[in-house]
């Protein structure tokens, strides 16, 4: 995993991100902050760390989607004063209490924290990916991809949306998911009874359920058609369970 961190700077810096991004970004006065980007039609473009520093905000982006991410929020700049900068800072990551210089991860205790330093890390052997799937909790370019919606990836679970802190990008889209539907597809964890790789079909009685992504031992993070997703689901030869809890 490959991130960019980015420095944003300027006076106008918290009341731009604001605007744009799903969570409430005044609770950076207390830690790091989970929250994702919109199109105006509500659906994922990314998905980042914010992190308070001196007169300044980091952000955590994936390396991957890191360039057209920040071109996008910069069209928004307009005649806002804020700058954004690339720095050479690297991801340190641990599990237990953080370190002075770091901060808990917002989306789940199981996911330690984040430090940022000027040099990389070298001690990390913990398997994120297991974490990840144990608690479903999606990633970059595996369970979020765009035109996905963020309701349907655990968000509001994830502590990476707030539905008081006003207007955003795609807000309109995604407070009528959350109050006027309820959803009938999205991430869940499941059990399998033998080998599958991500990426591969789900079915049940030969119709569509869904798609497996990733996979950690018997358990994995899959998208469902939850009205699919009872006995006989199948991906290819083995059975799948969704683990419900």
């Amino acid at each position: 995993m490959t991130r960019a961190i980015y420095r944003i700077t300027g006076p106008d810096r918290e009341s731009f991100l604001q605007g744009l991004v799903t969570s409430d970004v005044a609770k950076l006065a207390d830690g790091m902050v989970y929250a994702a980007f919109l199109t105006p039609q509500g659906k994922y473009i990314a998905d980042f760390f914010l992190i308070p520093a001196d007169n300044a905000v980091l952000l955590d982006v994936d390396a991957s989607i890191a360039a057209p991410t920040i071109q996008r929020l910069s069209m928004y700049r307009l005649r806002a004063d804020v700058q954004i900068e690339e720095t050479a800072l690297h991801l340190h990551r641990g599990t237990g209490p953080p370190p002075p210089d770091g901060f808990a991860d917002p989306r789940h205790p199981d996911m330690g924290w984040r430090a940022y330093r000027d040099t990389p890390q070298t001690d990390d052997d913990t398997d994120w990916t297991a974490r990840r799937v144990a608690h479903c909790i999606p990633e970059t370019g595996i369970e979020l991809t765009p035109d996905s919606f963020i309701l349907e990836a655990g968000f509001e679970r994830l502590n990476g949306v707030d539905f008081r802190k006003g207007c955003y990008v795609g807000q309109e889209v995604t407070a009528r998911m959350k109050h006027k539907t309820q959803l009938r597809k999205g991430l869940a964890r499941v059990r399998l009874s033998g080998p599958a790789e991500p990426g591969t079909p789900l079915t049940r009685d030969g119709k569509p359920a869904g798609e497996l992504h990733s996979v950690s031992g018997d358990q994995a993070i899959a998208y469902l058609r939850f009205d699919r997703a009872g006995d006989g689901l199948m991906a290819g030869d083995t059975a799948v369970t969704w683990i419900k809890d």
